[in-house]
């Protein structure tokens, strides 16, 4: 088996009476909703000339008055709530803060959201009948599905991991929330991205040439840009700005044509990252001028540019390069999507089109940023249970450190603005008013110290009043983050949105350690969008909770955690290692020493990790393998809270092939998940189905392999080798699986 997977939203009066529509355009065949849609769109090409069809190939695609057709910005962002928009909207945590939730329906949810919030924004622009500007359009460039295969990477934290098949599960959840369910209108249209291979650095993202071997491009890179594009069916797909062997993605005739055309069907339209066409002839030097590179670019596939050089394809067709049908053809997967967001259609027509902006930041959404923000959160340690703390035992508490009352770090990168971001000052001195003296002292900034503020030892020394001290540290947006837009570097370890250091910033270590000498216990709440090298920590704090960039609502959550009203359930999307000697050159595409798949040493906190206030035990696994390798294999078992707390528990599903010395194989690997809530004493059975290649390898050509040896079954809260579970096997004999 070869691994390649063969396997307008308004009345017309309303939308164009500003743009002078007259009668007898209402009526043009384009226009006329009953007709089909194949039919409609043909119409309309009919209609444009050579210049005003590449004019509305760019992002900000101009309105053409004399058939009626309004302005169109295709760039918009949702990738944790609509993004960038004046108005307030609901914020929910960054993305890889999500992924730590392993709950795919909450997920879907919070697309739905985004996308309701979004119609709302977008029906008000149409009635304003000025066409729709950047920001206020339909389709979102999200989700960015790359792997976060390196922590040093900026813009992992946008990612949902590191792991394809959570990726895969993940990212399937936001596409199907955002796009919604009507039968031919699309709520809003989702885009998966970056494809492919692009993993960081940023610095030179615009002249780097990855180079996976075909292994990893098929078992890594490759896997969650298969399930959004062939089982979930996402519409949109934005190529890289980097090269893959060679040639930029945007024109790579491999990647575009072969993979994403040819094997995957794919009809939905592709766009480039914004400014990645200018790449080609000035960063990647393949093409020696701007017209060569947007004719081999639209004749690869990619439909639409986040830029202003497409308008030069009218040259390419004047110069013979590609020919006019080579631009109705991409023009015609971008009519088709405008049609399906209802931009020509009556308003009656639409089902989304009553969506008003009452719904934004309505109670039901900010609720479940709240909850996403609590199943986000991972606690790494917790020694003698310190954990929850007591109220009625406390008097006073030191709150230190940057992030104990930076409302801006919990909105990390591509972020909307909501009305209330609630941070850990205020939610503890909301919460407890005059019960529990709250001692608040910032302390040091993110990566320097303050200006003319008190020492370490001086902070250390007040804090030494208090009973508990809970430090809130970590990161933000400004240090790790998209190139262009993590602006505050210029410090050691950080280049261009990426680090080069994975341990906190010295002057927080340098502040902690002074902590560290009062001796009263410490609580480190950790603010970042990617694993820290936490090792003196882990050794000389109380307690660790990774908090991530966690929205809007994070405050409540941490103090619902620290304070036991919330019992925590989120789990490691990454792993997290000791040092950043742990790391393989950063550069390097190859998987090898990266990952809890392929990373054989000690990781500090593991993939997949997450502590409870309870206990989960599993029992009673069922294997029920069907007869042939073509056939499905079903796996059962049981889980019992064993503790005294109500909590949820995420099961996870790992397989273990044996290594054969002859193919690279994984160490283990994730295959299924279920997010269970149980209350003290309950058990309830999880289900899982494993398909044909769920149970197979990769070889080292990308061809699918069934592996002949005996292969191990496990679940539990974790990877077979850091916690309990329960396990069964099986080995193929002839055709068929055998349970052994």
């Amino acid at each position: 088996m070869k691994f390649k997977f063969k396997n307008l939203l308004a009345t017309s009066c309303l939308v164009f009476s500003s743009l002078s529509a007259t009668a007898q355009e209402s009526v043009l065949p384009f226009r006329n909703p009953d007709l089909p849609l194949e039919q409609r769109i043909n119409d309309l090409i009919g209609r444009l000339t050579l210049d005003e069809k590449v004019q509305m190939m760019k992002h900000a695609s101009p309105a053409i008055p004399r058939l009626g057709i309004p302005a169109y910005n295709w760039w918009n962002e949702a990738l944790h709530g609509v993004a960038r928009t004046p108005e307030k909207v609901t914020s929910f945590p960054q993305a890889i803060a999500m992924a730590a939730t392993f709950d795919t329906e909450a997920l879907q949810k919070m697309g739905d959201i985004t996308s309701t919030e979004g119609r709302a924004l977008f029906n008000e622009a149409l009635k304003a009948g000025k066409g729709i500007a950047q920001y206020r359009g339909l389709t979102y460039w999200t989700p960015n599905i790359n792997i976060f295969r390196d922590p040093r990477w900026g813009r992992g934290q946008e990612t949902y991991g590191e792991d394809p098949y959570l990726t895969a599960k993940m990212g399937a959840a936001i596409v199907r929330g955002l796009e919604g369910n009507d039968p031919y209108y699309l709520k809003a249209v989702a885009c998966a991205k970056h494809f492919a291979v692009h993993s960081g650095p940023e610095h030179n993202r615009h002249v780097f040439d990855a180079r996976p071997s075909t292994f990893d491009l098929w078992d890594t890179y490759l896997p969650a840009f298969h399930e959004l594009i062939v089982k979930t069916g996402v519409h949109g797909v934005m190529c890289a700005y980097n090269r893959l062997d060679g040639q930029p993605c945007c024109g790579n005739d491999p990647l575009m044509v072969d993979i994403l055309r040819n094997q995957w069907h794919f009809e939905g339209y592709v766009t480039t990252d914004c400014g990645a066409m200018n790449d080609f002839y000035s960063g990647h030097n393949t093409h020696p001028d701007a017209t060569s590179a947007m004719s081999d670019a639209l004749l690869a596939g990619t439909d639409l540019e986040c830029g202003n050089l497409y308008k030069q394809l009218a040259e390419g067709v004047r110069k013979g390069l590609h020919s006019e049908r080579d631009v109705n053809t991409s023009l015609k997967r971008l009519l088709r999507i405008l049609f399906k967001i209802g931009m020509f259609d009556p308003q009656e027509r639409v089902p989304y089109s009553s969506i008003g902006k009452n719904v934004i930041e309505c109670d039901a959404h900010k609720q479940h940023a709240y909850l996403m923000a609590q199943e986000s959160m991972v606690l790494l340690k917790n020694k003698n249970n310190i954990l929850p703390l007591n109220s009625s035992k406390i008097k006073s508490i030191a709150l230190v450190g940057p992030n104990a009352d930076n409302p801006s770090t919990l909105l990390a990168n591509y972020f909307g603005t909501p009305s209330e971001i609630i941070t850990p000052r205020i939610s503890l001195e909301r919460r407890f008013d005059n019960k529990i003296k709250i001692n608040y002292m910032q302390g040091c900034g993110l990566v320097k110290p303050l200006e003319n503020a008190p020492s370490a030892a001086e902070i250390a020394k007040k804090a030494a009043k208090s009973d508990v001290i809970i430090f809130v540290g970590g990161l933000s947006a400004d240090y790790e983050g998209e190139a262009g837009d993590a602006g505050a570097g210029g410090f050691a370890g950080f280049d261009s949105g990426d680090r080069s250091d994975i341990s906190l910033p010295k002057v927080q270590m340098q502040l902690l350690k002074e902590l560290k000498k009062t001796g009263r216990p410490i609580i480190v709440v950790n603010m970042t969008g990617s694993a820290v090298a936490m090792e003196w920590e882990n050794r000389n704090v109380d307690a660790i909770l990774q908090a991530w960039y966690g929205g809007q609502a994070a405050g409540d959550a941490i103090t619902d955690i620290l304070f036991g009203d919330y019992n925590p359930s989120g789990r490691l999307p990454v792993t997290v290692y000791a040092s950043t000697d742990d790391l393989p050159p950063f550069e390097s595409y190859s998987m090898i020493g990266r990952t809890y798949r392929y990373f054989r040493g000690k990781p500090l906190f593991p993939f997949g990790f997450g502590l409870s206030y309870t206990s989960f035990a599993y029992s009673q696994i069922k294997c029920a393998a069907k007869s042939g390798t073509s056939q499905s294999v079903t796996v059962t078992a049981t889980v019992t809270n064993t503790g005294k707390k109500a909590g949820d528990e995420v099961a996870q599903l790992y397989i273990t092939h044996p290594q054969d010395g002859n193919h690279i194989i994984p160490v283990c690997s994730l295959k299924g998940f279920k997010r269970v809530h149980l209350n003290p004493g309950e058990s309830k059975t999880i289900s899982f189905e494993l398909t044909p290649h769920d149970l197979s390898l990769t070889n080292d050509e990308g061809n699918w392999m069934v592996n002949a040896g005996e292969m191990s079954i496990f679940i539990g809260g974790g990877q077979p080798k850091y916690t309990e579970g329960v396990s069964c096997k099986l080995t193929l004999e002839g055709d068929a699986y055998q349970v052994l």
